[in-house]
């Protein structure tokens, strides 16, 4: 089995239920063309106050915390607004996981097509856990997911994964290369719809040339 079966590190609590994209990643950095420098924004009105300074009483910013991988967050974590980049600044600043009770679902959607894992578990557990992340000396999480269990300095627990979300996060594919893994049998799902309805093939260029056609003769 690969190193991807397990994502180990430094848990920081986020109890803050109901914390939405916005919050994740505010509107104001949303105005790049690409997800280049997407860290720069994550919780921004958490980490720093209204003067651009880093707030030293919030938990990312504390030197027990840095490099701080698995975020222990509250209830509903990450509702809101569909913003992809939510998903893709947390791992920019080095989120590789989140544990909670329950998530936004279009969130849990993004997050997991492009590898942030998201460990759902019952309000106990995950009061437990953030108890456990709440102190330096007990941070430290284990999330395996062949098995699809956490390891915390008080508590393991079992959570589910869907198979092909499981089978993703072992191979190391995102979406896009979990439909690229499947190219051959694409081509031959293609091939034969082809095959059973030539008619479809290349509608929209034969539909094209037909129009172009046209034009051209009524000059």
């Amino acid at each position: 089995m690969s190193d991807s079966r397990y994502i180990n590190g430094t848990a920081a609590p986020l109890p803050t239920p109901n914390l939405d994209t916005d919050q994740i990643m505010p509107k104001q950095f949303l105005r790049g063309i690409d997800k280049a420098g997407l860290d720069k924004g994550v919780l921004y009105d958490m980490r720093y106050d209204t003067n651009h300074q880093l707030r030293t009483d919030f938990v990312l910013n504390q030197a027990a915390y840095k490099g701080t991988s698995i975020l222990v967050g509250g209830s509903n974590f990450g509702c809101g607004s569909s913003r992809e980049h939510a998903v893709w600044g947390l791992q920019q600043f080095g989120i590789r996981a989140v544990i909670a009770s329950s998530f936004g679902e279009i969130f849990y959607s993004n997050a997991m097509n492009n590898r942030l894992m998201l460990v759902m578990l019952d309000e106990a557990d995950v009061l437990r856990i953030m108890a456990d992340a709440s102190n330096p000396a007990s941070n430290a999480i284990q999330i395996d997911v062949a098995h699809r269990t956490v390891r915390s300095n008080s508590v393991e627990a079992q959570f589910t994964l869907s198979e092909r979300h499981r089978h993703m996060f072992l191979e190391g594919l995102d979406m896009i290369g979990a439909t690229l893994a499947l190219n051959e049998k694409i081509s031959a799902f293609q091939e034969a719809h082809w095959h059973h309805r030539p008619w479809l093939k290349n509608v929209a260029a034969r539909t094209k040339e037909r129009l172009n056609n046209v034009a051209h003769h009524s000059i």
